[in-house]
């Protein structure tokens, strides 16, 4: 539980906020790729990103009981480190089956870093007893921002390298 309003609290909460943002969109492009890779049709497709939807849920409807058991601290680090090995299977899995099983883990982790981050912030906000909230999510979306790029860059990147007219 959070009982002092500090520096050090708030740049945490941000940062979880962005590590999330960054992992939803970095997942963006590579739909394409994986589409491709996998020579999946339309319907196979949708049925993938189902599997994000699944595990998002599952994970926010465990992480709310989670929280209030051992509090959000441990929720988001391993929402955190969750995103961050999840991430480059996204990009390398083989068969559709894989591709499931490591969106329905991606959208767990990131449901769970996504509720436990806003059970933090709710915490942070009520002991600053003042506004914060937006402040964190924007951060979201900076994250948003920065994993697109970076994900765009490397394909653009991977593009070049691989397909050289």
């Amino acid at each position: 539980m959070m009982s002092v309003d500090r520096l050090a609290t708030r740049l945490a909460t941000r940062l979880a906020f962005f590590v999330a943002g960054f992992g939803i969109a970095a997942w963006v492009p590579l739909v394409p790729f994986a589409k491709e890779r996998l020579a999946v049709d339309d319907g196979v497709l949708g049925f993938l990103l189902l599997c994000l939807g699944v595990g998002l849920v599952v994970s926010m409807i465990l992480s709310d009981l989670l929280c209030a058991r051992y509090g959000s601290k441990p929720i988001i680090l391993i929402g955190g480190f969750g995103i961050a090995l999840i991430l480059p299977w996204l990009a390398v899995a083989s068969t559709p089956l894989e591709l499931g099983a490591a969106l329905v883990a991606f959208g767990a982790s990131l449901g769970s870093i996504d509720v436990a981050a806003n059970v933090n912030a709710v915490e942070l906000e009520r002991a600053a007893k003042r506004p914060l909230m937006s402040g964190f999510h924007a951060q979201f979306s900076i994250g948003e921002f920065a994993g697109f790029d970076a994900m765009s860059a490397l394909a653009g990147c991977t593009l070049e390298l691989f397909h050289q007219p």
